[in-house]
């Protein structure tokens, strides 16, 4: 167990006056060598002690998301198959805001609902693309409906 106050003490990061973006650099999986550089930092060892020293990389782990988001971000900048990109979705999609690895193997036969519906639903979804309460509870809320625990979209 590292000492907390002995490790600011003698810490650069931790007298640095840009020392939250580094942190914040750090935990969105950008790299300890870039981070040093950019920082004016001795070098990639000195982020890994201050992370280590800080327990940061739980807050890292669970922010997983980040990184996938980068290479899906990067996908049509560099040669690379399209198994890959998909991979990364795939990945991306199957992690909760909380870092969560979540299965999502539930299948819903979005006909079966359909049929499901009374007349006024069908019409109503038909005018302005309202679906009953009842649809969107067993479907589940699509993305950008989601409610955001952690609020940061």
């Amino acid at each position: 167990m590292v000492s907390v106050g002995r490790h600011e003490y003698g810490c650069k990061i931790c007298s640095h006056k840009r020392r939250h973006e580094v942190e914040r650099d750090f935990i969105n999986w950008k790299s300890p060598a870039l981070i040093a550089r950019e920082y004016g930092l001795k070098d990639r060892s000195s982020v890994y002690r201050h992370a280590h020293a800080l327990d940061l990389f739980p807050k890292r782990q669970r922010n997983v998301r980040a990184a996938l988001e980068q290479i899906i971000e990067r996908a049509c900048e560099v040669d690379v198959n399209a198994a890959a990109v998909v991979s990364a979705v795939r990945t991306y999609a199957s992690i909760n805001s909380f870092g969560q690895w979540v299965e999502r193997s539930e299948q819903v036969n979005l006909n079966e609902l359909f049929e499901r519906m009374t007349r006024e639903e069908l019409e109503a979804y038909a005018r302005d693309a309202t679906l009953p309460e009842w649809f969107t509870r067993t479907v589940g809320a699509t993305a950008p409906h989601s409610p955001d625990p952690e609020g940061d979209s």
